[in-house]
């Protein structure tokens, strides 16, 4: 009987040091995964610069805007100006007493 137990331990410790083989192999790639990942990871880090300021890769040049597009703008611009302007000078006349 006692020698039916020791085959028994034997047998369970020989499953038990290939169970810990098989998991020390396997950690060690998911080690070697990870760092791999993480080279990766470091490699595609985004730079702060946006797409549309970056230089085209294929040599084009950006297209430029056309004389109508500019004149628009301009006039848009000088009439938010003018407004502006109205809207500060009626603010500050309205908190002035003079005696």
């Amino acid at each position: 009987m006692s020698n039916n137990r020791v085959e028994q331990l034997e047998s369970t410790v020989s499953e038990l040091e290939s169970t810990v083989t098989g998991l020390t192999e396997e950690l060690i790639e998911a080690k070697e995964r990870i760092r791999v990942l993480e080279a990766e990871l470091d490699a595609d880090t985004p730079t702060r610069v946006p797409e549309r300021r970056a230089e085209p890769a294929d040599g084009d040049e950006t297209p430029e805007a056309e004389p109508d597009d500019v004149a628009e703008a301009a006039a848009d611009a000088d009439g938010e100006a003018d407004t502006s302007g109205d809207e500060t000078e009626d603010s500050g006349s309205d908190d002035i007493i003079v005696a």
